[in-house]
């Protein structure tokens, strides 16, 4: 599902060239969940980026979902991204002039989706916000702002789910919750999950853990987890 072979990124800054990725390579198979640990700034976020479409690599190949991601153009890495992937950010990024219901709508009326608004409508009624749909972000309590952008990265029947630090800004219980329905949602699709985490207990719940360190996979064991990188 996921194969990165030496992916690097080089950054420029005001103090010279950064060097945020330097040489991963690993595999990801179809349906499984992979957490992806480590400290601030060892290059989780933009690995993830990366897989995602979002940014490009400075060297390397990235192929997801049998799609070469270096030979797609912008326009069809938009539309890979919207077909393919499904994203969950720690601070929601929900549009907040819109309603619960129009926020999941979104990437199905882009696809063309005449049923746009049903399937919105059932992905909410799956987060357990039936009632909810006409609220908007700054009416639903933080937990309820995440299980619809839960909602909303489901609601295309993504491939690939990427989630990064999805519990960051929720309190313990309310994070529980969420990841509780997070890996409900994945079983269900049979989504290939990669999940960034600080949480070694959350790391735990997934299938295999990765640890990055100066932009590097390493091996080793992080709270208990055998690490790997395949």
């Amino acid at each position: 599902m996921v194969l990165l072979e030496d992916v690097h990124l080089t950054l420029a800054s005001a103090a010279g060239a950064v060097n945020v990725l330097r040489g991963v390579s690993l595999a990801v198979g179809a349906g499984e969940t992979v957490s992806v640990v480590g400290p601030s700034g060892s290059g989780k976020s933009t690995m993830m980026m990366v897989i995602g479409g979002l940014e490009r690599p400075s060297a390397g190949r990235v192929v997801v979902d049998g799609a070469d991601l270096g030979k797609l153009g912008e326009d069809e890495l938009a539309r890979f991204r919207r077909d393919r992937v499904g994203i969950v950010f720690q601070s929601f990024h929900l549009v907040p002039t819109m309603n619960a219901i129009e926020n999941v709508a979104i990437p199905l009326e882009l696809a063309g989706r005449p049923d746009a608004f049903a399937a919105a409508a059932a992905g909410l009624e799956a987060v357990g916000l039936g009632r909810r749909l006409l609220h908007y972000p700054s009416q639903l309590s933080g937990g309820e702002q995440q299980r619809v952008a839960l909602a909303r990265a489901f609601a295309a029947g993504p491939r690939l789910l990427l989630a990064d630090e999805p519990t960051g800004n929720l309190d313990t219980a309310t994070g529980r919750l969420v990841i509780d329905l997070l890996f409900s949602l994945q079983a269900r699709h049979g989504t290939t999950l990669i999940l960034i985490t600080h949480d070694p207990a959350l790391a735990q719940r997934c299938d295999r853990t990765i640890r990055l360190a100066d932009g590097r996979v390493v091996d080793g064991e992080a709270g208990g987890v055998q690490i790997r990188a395949v």
